[in-house]
């Protein structure tokens, strides 16, 4: 678990799975390195998928990138849990005009959308609550306890965003992972899809054929989501010092990470550049 460097990691891995928040955004906006570090990965002509908690879908992960100052050329796609939840969706049999409570960030709605599925803003009188994102930099956990706890003994939870804390410029806040937590903490059942569950590794190994999986490098701010699924599906992984645990010392490094996701990294990165 020794620090190492960008260019010796892309000569050293096929392809890579990086993650965005902690890595190259910020949680406002781009790492002044990110870009270049990731035009550096772009450049060896080897497959970049960014693998994202995030609820919202492909397109408006990668749109968000491009006015952020990266090049869309030098990724394949984002594949969040978002899009890995409208795959799973789509093949659902919910009839037509179902009724779900959809909770995400910035009014987006591209989690259901072409899916018809009809909004209400009543958790309690919905057939699925779907919580792809967390507004807790302006609702506590208090408000969603409030909010949730009428649904947990009838209305299942689809987690799409696993994420335990998310970065604000604010600093750290519960993140949709925690609100799902509480969910569970009040009967409710939960199912999850992002990392560090398999599923969204699994639709990246299919967009990555021929690739073994110890060839494939796991880039990530998060030992307990990027580290351990990572670790989970066979790949191979990098723990980068910048995000939630930028302020950790060295020294307390290794047991962070055992006590987050139950192994070390293979490699550390001190940025990603």
């Amino acid at each position: 678990m020794k620090p190492t460097t960008l260019p010796d990691l892309a000569a050293e891995y096929d392809a890579f799975l990086v993650d965005q928040f902690g890595v190259l955004l910020d949680g406002s906006a781009a790492y002044p390195w990110a870009t270049a570090g990731l035009a550096l990965l772009a450049a060896t002509g080897k497959p970049v998928i960014l693998l994202s908690n995030s609820g919202k879908r492909s397109e408006p992960n990668a749109a968000r990138l491009t006015r952020l100052g990266f090049r869309r050329e030098d990724f394949r796609l984002v594949l969040s849990s978002g899009e890995a939840a409208w795959r799973h969706l789509s093949h659902r049999a919910y009839p037509a005009g179902t009724k779900v409570w959809l909770h995400a960030r910035d009014n987006d709605t591209s989690a259901i959308d072409g899916l018809g599925l009809t909004l209400t803003d009543t958790p309690a009188e919905s057939a699925l609550l779907l919580l792809a994102g967390s507004q807790a930099d302006t609702l506590s956990l208090d408000d969603y306890r409030h909010l949730l706890a009428p649904a947990a003994s009838k209305v299942p939870m689809l987690c799409t965003n696993p994420d335990l804390e998310m970065l604000t410029p604010n600093g750290p806040r519960p993140g949709a992972g925690r609100i799902a937590q509480l969910y569970a903490e009040l009967g409710g059942a939960v199912d999850w899809i992002g990392k560090p569950h398999l599923l969204i590794y699994h639709e990246a190994a299919r967009l990555l054929p021929g690739i073994p999986a110890h060839r494939i490098l796991c880039i990530g701010d998060s030992p307990a989501h990027d580290i351990a699924g990572g670790h989970l599906a066979g790949h191979k992984t990098c723990l980068v010092r910048t995000g939630l645990h930028a302020g950790a010392s060295d020294a307390d490094l290794p047991a962070l990470c055992l006590a987050e996701a139950g192994v070390l990294p293979d490699h550390i990165l001190p940025r990603f550049a």
